[in-house]
C-alpha cells in the first residue's frame, strides 16, 4: 500500500529578486494501556509526503480564486514569499476518499489521559469549556472533543512533513520550548525522539497527560507575557498558532531573545483562508463561515491571517537563514492522487470538529451571533466542507530560522 500511496506534494514555485515579477509563476502521549501511538500508525500506513520548495519572491500579491487576493506590506526586507498549489481534480468521480475507504485507511479512535487540576477552573460558553487562566485570550475550547482533534491535527502536520517532526536542521538540542503545546503531543513525541533534551511545553491550558517522558514537563504559560525561563533554549517550536497572538511580531521578538545563539525557532501553521483552484468554494456556506470568522477575529483583534507574514518577522527580528515552505491539504476526496486523498481525509476529519471549536467562540464574541445562528451555519459549512464539487483547499506554511552566532551578523 505504502508504494501505491507514496506520491509526491509539491507546489511549484517561484524565485525573484525584488522588484522584478515572478516567472510564471512517538504519538506517545499514554493512555489507558499505552498503545495509542501504535494503533495509529498501523491504521493509517502512513506514506511519506515530499516537501515543498522554499521561496522566496518579490512583494506582489498571494494567490488565490476565492476570498479576495492581498498585497503584503511592504517592508525593508529583499524578499517576500508567495507559493502556488500544485494539486488537481481526479476525474474519476467513483473515489472520494470518503471515510469508508478501505484503500486509504480509517480515522483512528483515540482517547486523551488529561490532567484535571483542581487548581484550574474551565470556563463554559456555548456547551464547551476554555481555559480559565488569563480566560477569553484564545478561540479554542480546551475540551475532550477538542483534544481529541488536536491530536488527530498533530498526526497530520506529521504525515504531511515526511512523518517527521521538525524541518529544522538542529542537531542534539539540549533544551527546547514548545509554546501553544496543547495536549502536549508534539512535546511528548520530541522528548522521547531526543531523550538527551529537555523539552518544555507551555499553554493557557493544563490539558497535558499525567504519563509523560522525564524529560519532558509542561507548565501553565502565556507567551504575549513577558519571557521569563531559567535557560535559553536551542530549539523552540510553535505550531497551529493561527489565532492565538495579537501581535505576533512582539513574541518573535520575545523568541529570538530566548534562543541561544545558533538556535532555531520553527513555526507551522494554516494559512487562512481557505482557497479553491477553480472558483468552486466562492458563496458557499463554508465561505461564508470562514469570512465571517476572519471578520469576528480582526474585531477582537486577533486576525487569522498573519501566518504568511511570519518568515518577514522571523527577518526584522533579526533571524538569518530563514526557510520557507507549503504543503497543501484538500479539503476532501476531490483530490487526484492517493496520498493527497490521505491528507485529505484526515483534514477534513479535522475541520469538521475545527468548524465548532473556531466557530462558537469567535461569532459570539466577535459578531454578537447567537448560539443558534452559528450552529446553523456550521452545519451547512460541514456539507460543503465533503462536497466533492467544491474543490477547496488549505495551506500548511512551514517558516524556520536560526538566530546568528554573533547578533548583528549573518553567520
Amino acid at each position: 500500500m505504502e508504494s501505491a500511496l507514496n506520491e509526491a506534494f509539491e507546489p511549484s514555485s517561484t524565485i525573484a529578486p525584488r522588484f522584478e515579477e515572478p516567472s510564471d509563476s512517538k504519538r506517545i502521549k499514554d493512555d489507558e494501556d499505552g498503545k495509542a501511538a501504535q494503533k495509529m500508525a498501523k491504521k493509517s500506513e502512513l506514506p511519506k509526503s515530499s516537501t515543498a520548495a522554499a521561496v522566496h519572491s518579490t512583494p506582489t500579491a498571494f494567490q488565490g480564486s476565492d476570498a479576495g487576493d492581498e498585497v503584503p506590506t511592504q517592508h525593508s526586507n529583499t524578499f517576500e514569499y508567495i507559493s502556488h498549489p500544485d494539486i488537481e481534480v481526479d476525474d474519476d468521480r467513483t473515489d472520494h476518499g470518503s471515510d469508508t475507504d478501505s484503500a486509504l485507511g480509517s480515522m483512528p479512535a483515540s482517547s486523551t489521559v488529561s490532567l484535571r487540576s483542581s487548581v484550574y477552573e474551565y470556563i463554559e460558553e456555548n456547551g464547551r469549556t476554555y481555559h480559565a487562566f488569563n480566560a477569553g485570550k484564545y478561540i479554542g475550547p480546551n475540551d475532550e472533543i477538542e483534544q481529541e482533534r488536536l491530536d488527530l491535527q498533530h498526526h497530520l502536520f506529521v504525515m504531511t512533513m515526511d512523518n517527521k517532526l521538525h524541518l529544522a536542521p538542529i542537531e542534539n538540542p539540549q533544551h527546547v520550548l514548545d509554546i501553544a503545546t496543547g495536549t502536549g503531543i508534539w512535546a511528548i513525541e520530541f522528548a522521547q525522539l531526543y531523550p538527551s533534551s529537555t523539552v518544555l511545553g507551555t499553554d493557557l491550558s493544563p490539558i497535558q497527560p499525567s504519563f509523560i517522558p522525564p524529560n519532558c514537563q509542561f507548565r501553565i504559560d502565556d507567551a504575549e507575557e513577558e519571557w521569563i525561563y531559567n535557560q535559553s533554549f536551542d530549539y523552540i517550536h510553535g505550531r497551529a498558532l493561527v489565532s492565538c497572538f495579537r501581535d505576533p511580531p512582539s513574541v518573535i521578538k520575545s523568541i529570538f531573545a530566548n534562543l541561544n545563539p545558533g538556535g532555531y525557532f520553527e513555526f507551522q501553521d494554516p494559512i487562512m483562508p481557505l482557497r479553491s483552484i477553480d472558483g468552486s468554494l466562492a458563496g458557499t456556506s463554508l465561505d461564508l463561515f470562514q469570512k465571517s470568522c476572519m471578520e469576528a477575529a480582526e474585531k477582537l483583534g486577533r486576525p487569522w491571517t498573519n501566518g504568511k507574514n511570519y518568515g518577514r518577522w522571523m527577518r526584522e527580528a533579526g533571524f538569518v537563514d530563514v526557510v520557507e515552505k507549503s504543503y497543501y491539504w484538500a479539503t476532501n476526496g476531490w483530490v487526484r492522487g492517493r496520498q493527497k486523498k490521505l491528507q485529505a481525509l484526515w483534514l477534513n476529519e479535522n475541520l469538521k470538529e475545527g468548524l465548532p471549536a473556531w466557530g462558537l467562540s469567535t461569532l459570539s464574541r466577535g459578531l454578537g451571533w447567537s448560539r443558534e445562528r452559528i450552529e446553523v451555519l456550521i452545519a451547512a459549512a460541514r456539507e460543503d466542507l465533503s462536497n466533492p464539487n467544491i474543490h477547496a483547499y488549505a495551506e500548511c506554511y512551514v517558516a524556520y530560522g536560526r538566530k546568528p552566532h554573533n547578533e548583528g551578523s549573518s553567520s
